[in-house]
């Protein structure tokens, strides 16, 4: 027969991470914080969402940050720490987080460890705030739960980009023209100004013949004019 793992007590007796927890288990007078990070490339610019509702399940907030380049795992945890920084601020007393970061909700139990020197000290963080509550409970969601802290999450991207195009790299990160050119950007519906660029094909390849300051993997569009070498 097997065995139930006792769940993770604070030392007040507060139960903190148990492997078996349900929305059931917690406090019915318990916010629901309902968040996402997303990242676009990993690493990539990255951003965080978090709806915020009361015990009946209404929806009192919303919160949505970039946080600059980093990975989704990070910008997951960065969305936990604003949840928990906000039912701090609030005086929210019991809480339950929604997250479809099953990576983050087993570390948070205690039920895979934390290797990444990324997330060792936002994982510390985290843990700590969670145990300054009266209840706490974090629970692992399916995506279509969690649209409407996705949505936040994207909007903070779309924001910074300015409504500019986006150009998108072969690793799947997504950055502005303005990353490629370093002084244009692409206005929606718009094209900018074409840069012409010198190009010796060889081997498969073509090679530039003064250096570009393109990073590494980009995809762009190329006309081609061939020319004879000069003897």
């Amino acid at each position: 027969m097997s065995r139930r793992s006792a769940p993770t007590r604070s030392s007040s007796g507060q139960r903190l991470f148990d492997e078996h927890s349900t929305s059931e288990s917690i406090r019915p007078e318990a916010h629901v914080f309902q968040m996402d990070g997303a990242a676009r490339g990993n690493p990539g610019p990255s951003s965080y969402g978090v709806v915020v509702r009361d015990p009946s399940g209404a929806v009192v907030d919303r919160l949505k940050k970039h946080i600059g380049r980093a990975t989704n795992n990070v910008a997951e945890y960065y969305a936990l720490i604003a949840a928990l920084d906000y039912a701090q601020s609030h005086a929210i007393r019991s809480l339950r987080v929604e997250s479809d970061s099953e990576l983050l909700v087993k570390q948070m139990r205690g039920l895979y460890k934390v290797k990444s020197a990324d997330l060792r000290p936002l994982f510390e963080r985290a843990r700590k705030m969670s145990q300054g509550f009266a209840s706490f409970g974090i629970e692992h969601v399916r995506r279509e739960r969690n649209r409407e802290a996705d949505a936040l999450a994207n909007e903070a991207l779309d924001e910074i980009s300015g409504g500019s195009e986006r150009v998108r790299f072969f690793n799947g990160e997504l950055l502005s023209a303005s990353d490629l050119t370093g002084e244009q950007t692409f206005e929606k519906g718009k094209k900018s100004k074409a840069r012409s660029i010198r190009a010796v094909y060889r081997a498969g390849a073509l090679h530039p013949v003064q250096p570009l300051d393109i990073p590494d993997g980009a995809e762009i569009e190329i006309e081609i004019s061939s020319r004879r070498k000069r003897t």
